[in-house]
C-alpha cells in the first residue's frame, strides 16, 4: 500500500473502532509513540516498539468505562507522513467524563507506520 493508502485504512479502522486492528495491520514492529509535552512519562507515555504501542493503548482502554462519542478526520498527506485530527468524549474510572481532541502525526516506511505523535493540550 502506498501512504494515502495507508492514511485511507487508518481512518476506515479508526472510525469502526478497530483500534488494536490498525496497529496490527499498518504499525512496523519498530514503531515509537511519542506524546505532547508534558505527557510523556508514566505508563501512558512515550514508547519504542509496536508490543509496548498495543500495551499502551491497553492500559488506556482499561480506563474507560464508556465511550459516549468518538470521530477522526480525512487524512492529509505530505511526503512521508500523514496527519489527523481526532476526538473522544468518554467517561474514565480516574477522571470521570471527560471530552479530548488531539491531532496525531504519523510517518510511514516501507509500508508501515514507523511513527505516531500526538499533540493536544
Amino acid at each position: 500500500m502506498d501512504i494515502q493508502q495507508i492514511a485511507n485504512r487508518y481512518v476506515e479502522l479508526c472510525r469502526a473502532g478497530k483500534h488494536e486492528q490498525i496497529q496490527d495491520e499498518l504499525y512496523a514492529d519498530d514503531a515509537v509513540s511519542i506524546e505532547a509535552a508534558g505527557n510523556q512519562d508514566g505508563p501512558l507515555g512515550n514508547v519504542e516498539g509496536l508490543d509496548a504501542i498495543r500495551e499502551k493503548g491497553r492500559k488506556f482502554m482499561d480506563d474507560v468505562v464508556e465511550i459516549h462519542d468518538s470521530w477522526c478526520s480525512d487524512p492529509v498527506v505530505g511526503g512521508d507522513w500523514f496527519t489527523l485530527a481526532m476526538g473522544i468524549d468518554a467517561t474514565y474510572k480516574s477522571m470521570g467524563r471527560m471530552p479530548m481532541a488531539e491531532v496525531a502525526v504519523y510517518k510511514v516506511r516501507d509500508g508501515k507506520i514507523v511513527h505516531e505523535q500526538f499533540f493536544y493540550g
